[in-house]
């Protein structure tokens, strides 16, 4: 898991050619005026999905993860905790193929996301999104998927 701040993205360009073309999307894209709604990057290798939500207790999050996916979640507005836990800490459900979400049951740590911070979450990165601070408010957020 990597978790920065926008404007340091090119620090992390390197890691695969799709993570620094992902952090380029991000780094590039007037971000305040993209609709909802799913975006091709680069077909099913890189695409972007533009969310707004509100956050909620983490009584009501699940624990996931992916394996032919990585995250990169980016926050536009607001502010959420996001789990994490590596995923040999954490007992596995059945995995959904066509979802590429393996639902997972136990306990992490959180952290929290303000605006202008990026996290990367790999195939063995656990991760709880949308979690509420301390009351529920409403986040911008965009989930870039990486092909791994």
């Amino acid at each position: 898991m990597i978790i920065d701040q926008l404007k340091n993205a090119s620090l992390y360009f390197d890691i695969s050619k799709n993570i620094g073309a992902a952090l380029c999307y991000l780094r590039d894209t007037d971000l305040l005026n993209i609709k909802l709604g799913r975006y091709e990057i680069d077909g099913s290798n890189i695409y972007a999905m533009m969310q707004k939500y509100e956050t909620k207790s983490k009584e009501n999050g699940i624990w996931e993860a992916h394996r032919h996916y990585i995250d990169v979640q980016y926050i536009i507005k607001g502010t959420e905790l996001i789990g994490y836990a590596n995923i040999e800490y954490l007992k596995a459900g059945e995995y959904d193929d066509v979802k590429d979400m393996l639902p997972l049951y136990g306990d992490g740590v959180y952290f929290e996301v303000n605006a202008g911070t990026f996290v990367i979450l790999m195939p063995q990165d656990a991760h709880m999104p949308g979690i509420a601070v301390s009351t529920t408010q409403s986040v911008e957020k965009i989930v870039l998927k990486v092909r791994v």
